[in-house]
């Protein structure tokens, strides 16, 4: 191909290209100047003496509904506060009921009133009353259908563009809706972005995505009530599995609509590259807690002491590890600091944990018996075990005692580690005052001089 063909396909091209939004810009200005034709001709309509006679049935039906409403509303409020012991599900059903009361009225009454009209007169006579009609319906059916959804802004957005769409469709705009969407577009390169995909893609993948929600809460609770898969494996199974769902709904509503995520491909990358710089710690966290997931090194209900931190997890997440304190307190530990830090799990491969208590008698009590009142004193406290019995042990002869350690195992770190040496403690103390042996203290004396005597003068 010679450099003259070659120039005259460039400027073709360019032609093209602006051509484009010129076409663009004329469609939308054509289907403007139809809705508006369409528009006129509805006003103009409405001087017609049956035309007007709809309205005024519509404006009469509205009018009897509020009214209605208003009487029928706080008797249906005051009968529901009388129902006790009905199941929720039906309570839920009247509330519904109860807040699209003035909807199901004028349905209730505008059907009626279209198929006497058509019984008695022309069916053109009825023609808008059974377009409100059909409105009625079908905005007081996606109503009801949207109380299915549990999410609150999900379910109005639902609802709202249920209802735009509906409209559309009874009313016969919606190939002029469509493409005054389509004319309103974007180019990025090969791709082209307009309004109408845009509206395409959020419906498809908001229609997925609460499906992968659904399938991902169901999946939950089966992989939560199989007892044969540890705690901390049902944690990275649930989070693989909602990563895995919202993906692929995501990836799938965009290639429905005609997105080519290819183009995407060099944008995702510097993108993923700057998050990787600026959010180090983030991904850190998150690695640390699938690291964590996967070795099985602490799971839900694991009594752990990290630092001054002493408590149980609540909750293995995503970023941090929750964990609950006997004060109450929850302590969001970052996953990085399980992994580079000492942790000290008590319950990691069993429950069983021995405590120590150090004490002192004195040097006249008969270190035998000592022991021995020291070990039923313990096995006296209802959380240490019998069947690993405590050990008392003389571990120094101290300045004004001898030293003892005494030696327990308990089976639930759960129920706390200070409450359990406290009790020990005080079960020692009424030991060793029914027994009259002493516990000693050190002591001091101060002796007090007398003042200097004032040297005699001459």
């Amino acid at each position: 191909m010679d450099e003259e063909s070659s120039t005259t396909l460039d400027q073709t091209a360019e032609a093209a290209a602006d051509a484009a939004p010129a076409a663009a810009q004329e469609m939308a200005q054509d289907v403007a100047l139809g809705l508006a034709s369409d528009f006129e001709r509805f006003l103009t309509g409405l001087l017609r003496p049956w035309n007007a006679y709809q309205v005024a049935i519509a404006l009469g039906l509205v009018l009897a509904t509020y009214l209605l409403t208003r009487v029928l509303g706080p008797r249906l409020h005051d009968w529901m506060r009388t129902l006790t012991g009905w199941p929720t599900w039906r309570m839920r059903i009247l509330v519904i009921l109860h807040k699209r009361l003035n909807l199901i009225l004028f349905a209730a009454l505008i059907w009626p009133t279209v198929w006497i009209m058509r019984e008695v007169t022309w069916p053109s006579r009825s023609y808008m009353l059974a377009i409100i009609a059909q409105l009625a319906l079908a905005w007081l059916v996606i109503a009801f259908l949207t109380r299915l959804i549990g999410n609150k802004f999900l379910r109005s957005v639902v609802r709202y563009t249920g209802w735009i769409w509906v409209t559309l469709s009874i009313l016969n705009l919606t190939d002029e809706a469509q493409a005054l969407l389509q004319s309103a577009a974007v180019d990025f390169g090969d791709l082209q972005l307009s309004l109408w995909t845009v509206v395409q893609g959020i419906a498809v993948v908001g229609v997925l995505i609460a499906a992968a929600r659904f399938l991902a809460r169901v999946s939950t609770d089966r992989i939560r009530r199989n007892a044969e898969i540890s705690p901390s494996m049902q944690v990275l199974l649930v989070k693989v599995l909602q990563l895995a769902l919202y993906s692929a709904a995501l990836f799938v509503g965009l290639k429905a609509v005609g997105v080519d995520l290819t183009g995407l491909a060099f944008l995702s990358g510097a993108i993923g590259v700057g998050l990787g710089f600026g959010l180090q710690k983030v991904v850190s966290n998150l690695v640390s807690g699938v690291i964590i997931l996967l070795d099985k090194s602490i799971k839900p209900g694991d009594v752990i002491s990290l630092g001054s931190t002493f408590g149980w997890i609540e909750a293995l997440g995503a970023r941090y590890v929750s964990v609950v304190t006997r004060d109450g307190k929850e302590y969001l530990i970052p996953n990085e600091d399980l992994i580079t830090g000492q942790v000290v799990n008590w319950s990691h491969s069993n429950d069983y944990v021995r405590l120590d208590i150090h004490f002192g008698t004195a040097y006249h009590d008969d270190p035998h018996q000592v022991r021995r009142i020291a070990i039923a004193a313990a096995l006296s406290v209802d959380r240490v075990l019998e069947k690993k019995p405590p050990v008392c042990h003389i571990i120094g002869f101290g300045d004004s005692s001898v030293d003892y350690v005494l030696r327990f195992w308990i089976e639930d770190p759960t129920g706390g580690l200070t409450n359990i040496r406290g009790n020990v403690y005080l079960a020692l103390w009424d030991a060793f005052q029914e027994h009259r042996i002493s516990i000693p203290f050190p002591q001091r004396e101060v002796t007090m001089l007398p003042p200097n005597l004032p040297a005699d003068s001459d």
